[in-house]
């Protein structure tokens, strides 16, 4: 998808305090943050120093991993690259894109619509990661192309921003990795507590659901508080430039008798009945949420909800062009997994925090290791399953409950994803944006988010 255009029409107004306050970090990162493969490929090189650094492996040992590494996390690359391609297939379909075409006219304000478009992105987040992060920047470039309709200026980079901040509730919600790790039978988790841990207590646990409002009430105002009065020439988009780059579903015309089947309704609606009934099928014989499940729910809606196969076909086309990042950075963000595993640097860091740890500051300790590994391993799965046996041993040790263990990961993986540029991608390859566009915005949320979540470990730990 290609960039928009902005507007050269200035507007005049001053800004907040705290919008002032962020002007040395936009004055960073617009001139020293790399693209997301620099990033990654820096933070191989990274973490590879600090292997050798800070244990006792052989530079063989390291080179050994990383290459080992590489085709570790496969099959759950997989489920990670469908979660996206699906989500961004179905917030593509028609009712959805209408839906949000409507929502598009319901705030009246700049201000207004950057609150309206964080809390509808948080809304779709806590239903499944990639669903939310599709909606985000889809509804970034409705909002903007409807003020733009009226005549009204409003920064299309804290649109966008906004879209990306309901990112940071994603793991608290239905599609989170570490709670549905935990609650799949057979998992490594289960195997090493010795039960399945059951998303009642741990997503739909009292403190999660009082944690997750919270942020969303808290970062919301954040983003009013931080959100640009006065729009520069430079943030501003036209209705007609987001149309001239958005990718819209065409059906292509009926020649030869085998046009007539895939244009015909017939197929897709048996296809998205049959995954119904075998959902149905799956949690009346007690089956559980999982990433496959969720993956299984978006393609019946994608077939449910589009006219015939050639729409089903045109919509993945038009989502795997979102992929192809995710597809080429997470090998190496799994070569960087299997340093810190193949060397030991992954229990070195966790070690230096539970070995300072208590049953009542377990989990916050626990909760700032994961902000500081999402920085290596943004895959929320893949960080589960590196640090969850290191802080379940300690939890088990101390006499902690593992859910709250559970929680704290998923909390540390979602708080840094806010500065952290993989996930950002896909959303800012539909708003034609770059990262450094902006992160001084979700930089603040990432402040706020993490009193939330620093706070809440620290009262659940002091009910131990």
């Amino acid at each position: 998808m290609n960039a928009p255009q902005r507007s050269t029409t200035p507007t005049a107004s001053p800004e907040p305090p705290l919008a002032r306050a962020m002007k040395p970090v936009n004055y960073v990162v617009e001139r020293f943050i790399p693209s997301a493969l620099i990033f990654a490929i820096v933070l191989t090189l990274v973490v590879a120093v600090m292997a050798l650094i800070l244990t006792d492996s052989r530079p063989v040992t390291v080179i050994k991993g990383w290459g080992t590494g590489l085709s570790g996390l496969l099959e759950f690359m997989t489920q990670m690259a469908l979660v996206l391609l699906l989500g961004h297939a179905l917030a593509s379909t028609r009712p959805v894109r209408a839906l949000l075409a409507r929502l598009a006219s319901i705030p009246r304000s700049p201000l207004a619509a950057y609150v309206f478009v964080f809390v509808i992105a948080a809304v779709a987040s806590l239903i499944t990661w990639g669903f939310g992060l599709v909606v985000g920047g889809l509804l970034a470039r409705e909002v903007a192309a409807e003020f733009s309709r009226r005549g009204r200026p409003v920064s299309f980079p804290m649109l966008v921003a906004s879209g990306f901040s309901g990112f940071v509730v994603w793991h608290m919600g239905y599609s989170g990795s570490g709670p549905l790790t935990a609650a799949t039978p057979g998992s490594f988790i289960e195997k090493q507590v010795g039960h399945v841990i059951p998303i009642s207590q741990t997503t739909f646990s009292w403190w999660n659901i009082m944690a997750t409002v919270a942020t969303v009430v808290l970062v919301a105002l954040a983003l009013w508080l931080v959100a640009p009065r006065a729009v520069p020439a430079s943030h501003a988009v036209t209705a007609d430039a987001l149309a001239e780059s958005d990718q819209r579903i065409t059906t292509p015309e009926v020649e030869v008798p085998a046009d007539r089947l895939d244009a015909s309704r017939i197929p897709t609606l048996l296809v998205g009945l049959a995954l119904v009934a075998y959902l149905v099928i799956h949690f009346t014989g007690g089956g559980t949420v999982t990433l496959n499940i969720v993956n299984w729910m978006f393609l019946a809606l994608i077939f449910l909800l589009s006219r015939n196969a050639f729409e089903v076909m045109a919509l993945i086309k038009n989502a795997a062009s979102n992929v192809g990042d995710i597809l080429l950075q997470f090998p190496l963000y799994a070569g960087i997994m299997g340093i810190m595993t193949a060397s030991g640097l992954i229990q070195v860091l966790s070690d230096s925090i539970v070995a300072v740890a208590s049953p009542q500051t377990l989990g916050f300790l626990a909760f700032l290791s994961a902000g500081l590994v999402n920085f290596f391993v943004p895959s929320g799965g893949g960080q589960v399953a590196i640090q969850a046996p290191i802080l379940l041993d300690a939890a088990a040790r101390l006499g902690v409950d593992p859910s709250v263990i559970i929680m704290s990961v998923a909390y540390g993986d979602q708080w840094t994803n806010m500065i952290q540029p993989f996930w950002a991608l896909p959303l800012l390859a539909i708003a034609g944006l770059k990262i450094r566009d902006i992160l001084s915005y979700t930089t603040v949320v990432l402040v706020v988010s993490g009193v939330v979540f620093g706070a809440t470990m620290l009262i659940v730990g002091a009910g131990v």
